[in-house]
Parts: structure tokens; C-alpha cells; sequence
């Protein structure tokens, strides 16, 4: 018997690329064009570097309290995790341990089901309706748990604050988890339910609105007793998973969060305009509340655009999947990147 035999082999979640390209356009990974503030500069340049030799505050109490104060909650109802993808790896981890299977959409974020399989949890995938939206009534079954990002990813198509207190009225005997990774590029949270259902939990980023994908830093909301367990799972192996930078650098944004919304906005413009000028070049897309959009083609394969855009220094994100093989997703950048998209698409599609 070889050692390599009692090796655990999953097939991994392939992030989008960070390719180093000379005057690169980069709409592939939904980062946020515009910097995140001058309160998390100022942090970082007052930030004390002799501190780095003791480890961090285990649960970052300054940040939970500022988070909680953010969204109308008590701090014990805010979890903090590295990124939303350690939050959301926690979650799976505590709360999908059920006999049945978990429920997600069949074109969703593609971390899930390799989650699924590192944690052994048997999962269903749940069909998007023909335009890419949520059937609510599909997750009125029996389950082991739901999970789906609001807005989706790669659709960018929204659900209801209506239709998810619907799935949560459906579903009292199981853990409903709503990824909300970009909810604040025009879509409503539902972070106010939590003091409702107690079986929800409620995840974002500081990657997309917030502009700190460098730091990693994520969250979860929900009930003193469900946010309780997440944190004895987190602490049976990293007491100390949030860094001391972090916290702080966490803590600055949340205090400049009206600068963060006008950014927001701006994102939300420069989404409207390109949406219009790529209708106009004839393409297609859904209706989308997150930071990116999602878009083909009649006549010329998305395939084909994704290669010759990198071509020309522009990268965008390509699924080859069944049902989105014709779709790309790009990234709202600024005015002059998305400038520079339409340009070249103006080209390809002639």
C-alpha cells in the first residue's frame, strides 16, 4: 500500500487569474477599481509594528463592535473569518451535517461544491430558471441546508428581501446561508432577518465593496446561538485567524463606509453606461446587482472574444460550462478600462 493512497484528492476551486501583463486591462476577479479611503490609510501608516510580535485580539472585538453597530446587532451575532471563503468554509463545516443533501443552484459560485466534496456533504444542484434566475418554490423540500450568493455569481441576478424570507419560511429545520458577497451594488440585504430566523446566517466581503481583497477579510451575521457554534468549530483549530493589521485595517473602513458607498455608486454608473453601449453593439446580458455583468453574443462566440480581448491586454472571466459556454463575465472597472473594453469589442463584432 502506497502512502499515497491515504491522501485526500479533490479537484480544487481555480481562482481567476492574476496575469502580469503590460498596460493590462483586468476585468476578470470583480476587485474594486477605486481605493479603499483615506481612514484606512491613515490606519495603516499609525498602525504599530511592535505589536506584531504577540498575537491578535482571538476574536477582533473592536471590529465585531463596529460591524454589529453597522447592521443594528449585538456583537455577539458577528463572526470574522479570512475572507469570506473561510467564512463560508466554517459554515460548511458546522452547519451542513445533515442526512440529506445541501441545495444550491446549478450555476452558482463554484467554491461550493468543493467545499462539498472536501467536507463529504452530499449536495444537490438546484436548476436556475431559463433566464438565470431562482425558482424560490425549488427549495421547498426537504434539505441538509441552502445556500446561494444574493446577487448570484456569475449571473449577477437578484432575489427578493420577499422571496428569501419565502425560502426561510420553508426551511425553519435547516441552516439558510445567503452569500452576499457584492449585495451592495444595488441589491437589499437581509441581514434584518436574522433576529427573525434563527436558522439564518448572512455572509459578506470586505473584497468587493469595502476594496480590501488584499487583506482578506470576511463575515458572517446571524443568531447569538448559530454565530456560538461557528466560533467553537473556528477555535478547535485557528484561535487566531484575523491579523492584527487586518482588524485594524477592517476597522477603519466600516468608520469610512459613506466614502465606500460613493464609490459604490460610481460602480453602479459606470455599470449602467456600459450595459447601454453593449446593447448597442448587440449584446445580450442579464439583469445584474453585483459589480460585474454578465454578457454574450449572437452572432460571435464568447470563447472567441474572451481570447482575442487578452489579446489586446483585456482580461475577463470565461466559464466553460454547460449552459454559460457562451457567456463572459467582466468586471465594472473605471470609466476609462470600460472605455477601453468597449473600443475593442466595437472591433471584434463588426
Amino acid at each position: 500500500m502506497s502512502w499515497r493512497e491515504n491522501l485526500r484528492k479533490v479537484e480544487p476551486y481555480v481562482a481567476g487569474e492574476q496575469p502580469k501583463m503590460r498596460n493590462l486591462v483586468k476585468l476578470n476577479t470583480n476587485e474594486n477599481p477605486y481605493g479603499p479611503g483615506e481612514k484606512v490609510q491613515e490606519a495603516i501608516k499609525a498602525f504599530d509594528s511592535g505589536i506584531l510580535n504577540l498575537y491578535p485580539n482571538p476574536d477582533g472585538e473592536d471590529l465585531r463592535h463596529a460591524l454589529a453597530s453597522y447592521h443594528g446587532l449585538n456583537d455577539d451575532q458577528v463572526y470574522l473569518g479570512n475572507g469570506s471563503d473561510a467564512v463560508l468554509a466554517i459554515i460548511f463545516l458546522t452547519c451542513f451535517n445533515g442526512a440529506k443533501k445541501l441545495l444550491f443552484p446549478d450555476i452558482t459560485y463554484s467554491f461550493y461544491p468543493v467545499y462539498c466534496e472536501l467536507y463529504h456533504i452530499d449536495y444537490e444542484r438546484v436548476p436556475l430558471k431559463e433566464d438565470f434566475t431562482i425558482n424560490k418554490e425549488d427549495y421547498y423540500k426537504d434539505n441538509a441546508g441552502v445556500i446561494f450568493p444574493n446577487p448570484n455569481a456569475p449571473t449577477g441576478c437578484l432575489l427578493s428581501h420577499e422571496d428569501i424570507e419565502d425560502i426561510l419560511k420553508h426551511n425553519t429545520d435547516s441552516v439558510v446561508v445567503i452569500d452576499e458577497a457584492y449585495i451592495d451594488f444595488g441589491g437589499e440585504s437581509v441581514i434584518d432577518l436574522v433576529n427573525t430566523y434563527e436558522n439564518l446566517i448572512v455572509v459578506q466581503t470586505f473584497s468587493k465593496f469595502r476594496s480590501l481583497a488584499g487583506i482578506r477579510l470576511g463575515a458572517a451575521f446571524g443568531g447569538k446561538e448559530i454565530i456560538s457554534h461557528l466560533y467553537d468549530v473556528k477555535n478547535s483549530f485557528n484561535s487566531y485567524p484575523v491579523d492584527a493589521l487586518a482588524q485594524k485595517i477592517g476597522l477603519a473602513s466600516v468608520e469610512d463606509s459613506d466614502y465606500i458607498k460613493d464609490n459604490a455608486k460610481k460602480v453602479m454608473a459606470t455599470r449602467a453606461r456600459t450595459c447601454e453601449e453593449l446593447k448597442a453593439l448587440g449584446f445580450e446580458m442579464t439583469d445584474s446587482y453585483a459589480n460585474f455583468i454578465f454578457v454574450t453574443h449572437p452572432k460571435v462566440p464568447a470563447k472567441e472574444l474572451f481570447h482575442k480581448l487578452r489579446e489586446r491586454s483585456i482580461i475577463v472571466r470565461y466559464f466553460d460550462q454547460p449552459r454559460i459556454d457562451n457567456y463572459m463575465r467582466i468586471t465594472i472597472g473605471t470609466d476609462e478600462q470600460m472605455d477601453r473594453l468597449i473600443e475593442a469589442l466595437k472591433e471584434l463584432v463588426k
